[in-house]
């Protein structure tokens, strides 16, 4: 049977209730004849249709006018029809482990302007949808679950999104565009195959909570510190708290960089009608080495290494430096390189 409750109120006609249908393993022929009979469908506010076996959802749910809130999280569903996106008033809709494709989404939800909460985790999605660019109000985007292997460079225009969270899908890099997201509170992007973050990142000046653990992630964007509101970050299971470094990788120079780094560093005079093109191009390409007690410089050849940065007075961050000798890693100043089970413990998070 369903069960109704009903929000107390002075008057029944500005009485809301919920219609729960959880649970009752219907399948969409009798889910319709309960929809049609129940009675003053407009004070309804809230549907809940969870763990039923809907092949489709039927047309009758239209009769809830003043639906805000509507769940259909785990009813095998393997389409939405169109309809459902003329559903003006809701503010909250979960679709959540069913059995949705992109081409099974309706092809707009454009009538579905005042939504604040979409939840399509769990699905077969392969590519972000990019019907969610049409929720301009959108507050917290559920993704997680799919099959996903990248995000939209448009996910910028959904300028109020608080809560993004695509852990546990396949994406390989996240746009720059990303962090133009500045309402951002929390970014899940979990179990995943990335590989690196944009500095863009450093733009979501409210991020607090930042997933990132089951990753291939090698190193952080030097701007990650700048993220002042961060509470909770999560790095483990990524190389660059399994491999854990004051690493370095360092191949013997060629000749020509070691000539070139001669010429930079003695500062000895070249023009361009003395030597070859390339030449010119090659000495004008000279980085300049992160140690700020060292002149020198480097081309090709670089050492990588990893310094432990204290970040938000709390953790300690692995970041990547490039230096021009193995020389330019310095003494250890306090221990702040070595790396103690304490250290660990800090950067793994959990």
């Amino acid at each position: 049977m369903e069960n109704y409750t009903s929000d107390s109120s002075d008057s029944d006609s500005s009485r809301t209730k919920t219609l729960d249908l959880s649970y009752l393993m219907l399948d969409s022929g009798i889910l319709h004849e309960h929809f049609i009979c129940v009675p003053a469908p407009e004070q309804i506010d809230t549907v809940l249709l969870h763990q039923n076996r809907l092949t489709f959802l039927p047309d009758s749910i239209a009769r809830f006018t003043s639906l805000t809130t509507l769940d259909l999280s785990s009813c095998g569903l393997q389409r939405l029809p169109d309809f459902v996106a003329e559903l003006g008033q809701l503010l909250s809709f979960s679709v959540k482990n069913n059995n949705l494709t992109n081409d099974s989404l309706p092809k707009s939800f454009e009538g579905l302007a005042a939504l604040v909460e979409l939840n399509l985790s769990g699905n077969r999605l392969t590519e972000f949808p990019e019907q969610v660019l049409d929720l301009t109000g959108l507050k917290y985007l559920y993704l997680g679950g799919n099959l996903i292997s990248e995000i939209t460079k448009d996910v910028w225009k959904i300028q109020r999104l608080q809560i993004l969270s695509m852990g546990g899908n396949r994406l390989t890099d996240v746009p720059s565009t990303l962090g133009q997201l500045t309402a951002l509170q929390a970014l899940i992007l979990s179990d995943n195959m990335l590989e690196s973050l944009p500095s863009s990142i450093a733009n979501l000046k409210n991020l607090k909570t930042l997933q990132l653990h089951k990753n291939r992630l090698r190193t952080l964007p030097t701007e990650i510190i700048t993220l002042r509101c961060l509470t909770e970050l999560s790095l483990r299971d990524n190389p660059l708290v399994v491999r854990f470094v004051s690493d370095m990788t360092h191949n013997t120079p060629s000749l020509l960089e070691l000539a070139a780094r001669v010429v930079k560093t003695n500062e000895i005079p070249y023009r361009e009608d003395e030597l070859p093109r390339n030449l010119i191009d090659y000495l004008n390409s000279a980085h300049r080495c992160v140690n700020s007690l060292c002149k020198g410089v480097f081309f090709d050849n670089r050492v990588e290494h990893v310094k432990f940065v204290d970040f938000c007075g709390k953790y300690r961050l692995p970041l990547l430096q490039y230096l021009c000798s193995s020389k330019c890693i310095g003494p250890r100043e306090g221990d702040e390189e070595v790396v103690s089970g304490a250290m660990i413990r800090k950067v793994l998070l959990g």
